[in-house]
């Protein structure tokens, strides 16, 4: 009796992480600020920024930590969000690497967005993370980055997700997205086509202490069979094969991904 009053505990609370929260007006406007470069803007409709960091829980009073933020397509969202009330570290390259001076470079040259952002550091290659002080985020955020460690190797990737871990406050959220593969194709060793099974992905946040609370087909794409040659590079906006197929490619548009909330219990 008390096993099964603790699943039907578990699916109900599954349930309700499912419904993600009416997004606050902060959060909207953070989207459609003018500090947003149009090609951004452009892919919100594959992204869906809105929905997605409302399904996180997002709150603009948090202490949020963005992983390997690349490009900076979602920091150019967050860091306004929570520059007045909340905090934003975003963990990517060293700082003294070229990756992370042009990254500081990009923040120096906009103080009014960027200018309270905190630069931390994620080199899973070399098991280096700073993320901030241990128990101090409120939500840490991934996104399309696990197959790379994946890549690198499942000791590493374990390795990011304990970071994430040890850095969220006990009830905290981890918040992934990533290229889904279908479980009935094999995935291997190194994710090379950019593809991951969702249980995998399950699997390695629950080995850390993650405890699954929701998943959401907001990123979804039913049109993405997730085999192309040359993976998911092949698709938009990268179309790793030129102009082989490209109208093809262009038809299915950006790939099916998963959206998975865990928490640090």
């Amino acid at each position: 009796m008390k096993q099964w009053i603790a699943g039907a505990a578990v699916a109900v609370m599954s349930v309700l992480a499912c419904q993600a929260a009416e997004p606050d007006a902060a959060l909207r406007t953070a989207v459609a600020g003018a500090q947003r470069t149009p090609e951004n803007v452009a892919r919100d409709g594959w992204r869906h920024p809105v929905e997605t960091l409302g399904f996180f829980g997002i709150r603009p009073d948090q202490t949020v930590v963005e992983l390997v933020p690349g490009g900076g397509w979602y920091t150019e969202i967050l860091a306004p969000y929570l520059r007045d009330h909340g905090r934003l570290v975003v963990a990517g390259s060293d700082p003294k690497s070229a990756g992370g001076q042009r990254q500081q470079q990009r923040f120096d040259a906009n103080p009014a967005v960027y200018g309270r952002v905190q630069v931390g550091m994620l080199d899973a290659k070399n098991g280096r993370f700073d993320f901030g002080p241990p128990g101090s985020a409120d939500l840490v955020l991934t996104f399309r980055n696990t197959h790379n460690w994946v890549d690198l190797g499942e000791a590493q990737t374990r390795a990011v997700y304990q970071a994430a871990f040890d850095a969220l406050k006990s009830g905290g959220v981890l918040g992934v997205t990533d290229h889904r593969l279908p479980e009935s194709r094999p995935q291997d060793a190194h994710a090379s086509t950019g593809y991951l099974h969702q249980s995998f992905v399950v699997k390695m946040a629950e080995s850390v202490g993650f405890r699954l609370a929701g998943s959401s087909e907001i990123n979804a794409n039913p049109k993405d069979d997730a085999d192309h040659e040359g993976g998911v590079w092949a698709l938009p906006p990268t179309y790793e094969n030129k102009d082989k197929d490209r109208a093809k490619y262009q038809a299915i548009g950006e790939s099916d991904r998963m959206t998975l909330k865990f928490v640090k219990p």
